[in-house]
């Protein structure tokens, strides 16, 4: 009896413990910019939303953490992880080596490629068919260097814009023949104008890259909990459903094969 009682003790110890510890979980930190649609972006009540902001909010509630939010500039995101204002920072960040010698990343969460877009109909198949066409790129994107490359910067086919939108409704009015962009921010324009149908189209000359999300260098259980997460959300569909309300339901296969 004296023993079945010290067990229940025991128990119940054990119950409190961890029922404390579950609701005592830490809070970090998160660094999100402000200005990048669709994947963070300030509404109008001045609050973060975007793919980003609801990836890590799907990632910490499958994980048990909590997370507080911050608007934070680029120039200088990646400083507030090594002075300890931030924990991570998610704010649509290409994975490179060089940015990999300052910070660790998680396993990629969104493929960060370009893509060639055209009206309809279209005969352009690649980036080689834009020789005889004019196409739009953003000014000083990633488009517009890879497109350089190939037509030679000062190419009379180049036309040069200063956001996606203005690019993509030149495209629309047939100023341009095709246009190159952020694949996420041209799906995104796309489903917020479902009356303009554009062809998607991939090409090996746009090196394959991808967002990841940025944690201190060394803080190897934040970035596990994070992979972790983030595997959990692909698997039980959450990721999918955030996808698809940002872009469309041609939801990518993500390369998870980083070792934790």
């Amino acid at each position: 009896m004296i023993k079945s009682f010290f067990s229940l003790i025991l128990s119940i110890v054990i119950l409190l413990t961890t029922s404390y510890s579950y609701a005592d979980d830490a809070t970090y930190v998160v660094g999100a910019g402000g200005t990048y649609r669709p994947f963070e972006y300030e509404n109008s009540a001045k609050q973060l939303e975007g793919f980003d902001i609801d990836l890590i909010k799907a990632i910490a509630d499958v994980q048990h953490f909590k997370i507080k939010l911050i608007n934070t500039p680029w120039e200088g995101i990646f400083a507030t992880l090594d002075n300890g204002e931030r924990d991570i920072i998610i704010s649509g960040i290409t994975i490179t080596e060089k940015r990999k010698n300052s910070v660790d990343f998680s396993l990629p969460y969104f493929p960060a490629e370009q893509v060639i877009v055209t009206q309809k109909g279209s005969k352009i198949t690649s980036i080689a068919d834009l020789s005889s066409h004019t196409v739009g790129v953003v000014n000083g994107s990633t488009a517009d260097v890879v497109v350089s490359k190939v037509l030679g910067k000062n190419s009379t086919s180049i036309k040069r814009f200063d956001n996606t939108p203005l690019l993509l409704q030149e495209l629309y009015e047939e100023g341009i023949n095709a246009a190159i962009g952020d694949v996420g921010v041209v799906k995104f324009y796309i489903k917020m104008h479902p009356g303009k149908e554009f062809n998607l189209i991939s090409d090996q000359n746009f090196e394959p890259q991808y967002f990841g999300i940025a944690v201190a260098k060394g803080n190897d259980k934040l970035r596990n909990m994070i992979n972790q997460g983030l595997k959990k959300i692909i698997d039980n569909g959450t990721y999918a459903n955030i996808y698809s309300k940002w872009f469309d339901n041609n939801v990518p296969t993500l390369p998870l094969t980083d070792k934790e």
